[in-house]
């Protein structure tokens, strides 16, 4: 069996871990929103994490030129979409931290955090679902289910990255 994982994939997961934790962390430490510092340095990671990203999607679905033709405009719509609900999250998880810091979080904070949460998820699997249909029409079967599988993967980890960062719900947080 194939390995998934090379030594670019590592890389681009590193530097996707480190994107997500600082896109969290920064805002919810301060307790300010995000300079532009931060801003900067997290789109110059952005961009690296695309460009290894890119190199990880080649390795695997070793697309012809004809197949990237097709592939491309449609992942960079995928890619533009999902960046809007990353930052979605990004302020849900920033919320989430910050209420645990300063003594906020409430049931009522607890109930509308979580139905945020569980509609953010919705939206990604939809997100999946939407761009996996297009990329089955316009390529093959298989080559949509590598794009799911590749998605499926990086999203995890990022998913554990975060989840291991955050308060348990309803505690002081760190």
């Amino acid at each position: 069996m194939k390995r998934f994982f090379t030594v670019n994939a590592f890389k681009f997961v590193a530097v996707l871990g480190l994107t997500a934790l600082l896109s969290l962390v920064a805002p919810a430490a301060s307790g300010a929103p995000v300079n532009d510092n931060i801003y900067n340095y997290l789109q110059l990671l952005r961009s690296d994490m695309n460009s290894i990203k890119v190199e990880l999607i080649n390795s695997i679905m070793k697309l012809s030129a004809e197949d990237g033709e097709k592939f491309w405009p449609i992942y960079r719509d995928y890619e533009n979409a999902l960046g809007k609900l990353a930052i979605t999250r990004t302020e849900l998880l920033t919320e989430f931290v910050q209420s645990h810091q300063d003594g906020s979080f409430d049931n009522g904070k607890a109930n509308d955090i979580g139905k945020r949460w569980l509609k953010g998820q919705r939206a990604r699997l939809d997100l999946l679902k939407k761009y996996h249909r297009k990329i089955r029409k316009a390529l093959t079967p298989i080559q949509a289910g590598q794009f799911l599988q590749i998605e499926n993967q990086l999203g995890l980890f990022v998913d554990v990255t975060i989840a291991s960062e955050m308060p348990v719900v309803g505690t002081k947080g760190k």
